[in-house]
């Protein structure tokens, strides 16, 4: 309860104000990322406690630079950063990563784009996939796409690629229709204006003409670094399985 909000006597509470979930991952094969933004520091911290004591890691996700500098002094060197410091991974006992064989290709068109790419890279690195990735690719300069495409394509090949990208989103529909491959567009709220928002890279992904692209929302790098993995590590079990 919030310092200076009266409990009214009407009010019955039954549960603590986080409840997790540790079971998740062995449930659903995502484990459960702690969605940072609109949460207090002392939540965050009171969360990340709890699920290092049970399940030996967490992981963060949108996380303030006040809330990294709290985390640091909390956990001190169990806390792995992305650059930009917006994901964030407490790896304590029994935390440790088991690869899968899954193989994701990761892809974005610019720079601008790297925070939300930067998520779903952690996902899937999280849940025991490789990651090829290349940045700044997008279709103002489609020469670069080529060889990235190409070292992702060439045995032992990625199962999935993620396509990151703000402005118009182009590039996820030209990826598409290059590849014999499923692909993820992962819209970001980058550009100008109007649409500028991620709307227009949303829009354009959801209205591409070249069939096998799925769609997350806006700037969901969880949810594309998800669903990837479900893709990668389905293929990968396949493959075991055909040996």
């Amino acid at each position: 309860m919030s310092k200076g909000m009266a409990k009214s006597p009407h009010l019955q509470i039954l549960t603590d104000l986080a409840c997790a979930d540790p079971s998740r991952q062995a449930r659903t094969g995502i484990p459960e990322v702690i969605f940072a933004a609109r949460k207090s520091i002392p939540i965050c911290l009171s969360i990340a406690e709890r699920m290092l004591a049970e399940e030996g890691r967490v992981i963060l996700s949108h996380v303030s630079a006040e809330l990294l500098v709290a985390l640091e002094a909390r956990f001190n060197d169990l806390v792995e950063a992305s650059p930009s410091g917006q994901t964030v991974v407490l790896r304590g006992k029994g935390g440790a990563i088991s690869e899968t064989g899954g193989r994701v290709g990761l892809l974005t068109a610019g720079t601008s784009d790297l925070p939300c790419a930067e998520e779903a890279l952690i996902i899937c690195q999280e849940l025991g996939c490789r990651v090829q990735a290349a940045y700044d690719v997008g279709v103002a300069g489609l020469s670069r796409l080529a060889k990235p495409l190409e070292l992702m394509l060439t045995p032992p090949a990625v199962d999935v690629i993620i396509v990151v990208a703000g402005m118009d989103g182009a590039l996820a529909s030209v990826v598409t229709g290059l590849v014999p491959l499923p692909v993820i567009g992962l819209p970001t709220s980058v550009g100008y204006g109007l649409g500028g928002k991620g709307e227009a890279a949303l829009l354009s992904m959801l209205q591409s003409c070249t069939p096998g692209l799925a769609v997350v929302n806006i700037d969901n790098g969880i949810g594309a670094g998800a669903l990837a993995c479900r893709i990668a590590n389905l293929a990968a079990e396949a493959r075991q399985k055909g040996r």
